[in-house]
């Protein structure tokens, strides 16, 4: 599957440049859309429930996936609400630790490094926070998460 913003950008390097190959462009993606072989909305769903069941990835993660694939933002967030709405983030962030087979860290290198699996995997700092909490991670180690709300984030 494909969003309609990569099969412009992968037909625009196959056809002559100018008004001419964009017009052949226009046309096929109309001809895709109207056959319903080109839907961003419902490639959005499937993206954001494969995400979510497969590799178990966060909200914040898939919502910033789909932006890079070009797919409109209102769409993106119709989607990831759809999905995400009623999930436990904690209960998701846990089985992506599983899936990863990734287990309570023994010291601050390890510590650090479940950390920035799970802030890339789309987990809020809160639940990444109570999971080593729950895991009685020293509080120094956790030092670290906190600046991590310091700094911007791509979203």
């Amino acid at each position: 599957m494909r969003t309609e913003a990569e099969l412009r950008r992968l037909m625009r390097a196959r056809v002559e440049p100018g008004e001419r190959g964009e017009s052949i462009v226009a046309a096929i993606l109309s001809q895709l859309k109207e056959k319903l072989y080109l839907d961003d909305q419902s490639f959005a769903e499937t993206y954001a429930r494969l995400r979510q069941e497969n590799e178990k990835l966060g909200a914040r993660r898939v919502r910033q996936d789909l932006r890079q694939k070009g797919i409109r933002a209102e769409l993106v967030e119709e989607a990831v609400d759809a999905r995400y709405g009623g999930a436990n983030e904690e209960a998701l962030a846990r089985a992506y630790l599983e899936r990863k087979r990734l287990r309570k860290p023994e010291n601050e290198k390890e510590t650090a490094r479940v950390m920035r699996r799970l802030v890339a995997a789309g987990f809020s700092t809160g639940v990444i926070t109570r999971i080593l909490r729950q895991w009685d991670v020293p509080d120094e180690a956790l030092a670290a998460l906190d600046n991590l709300d310091d700094e911007p984030r791509e979203e």
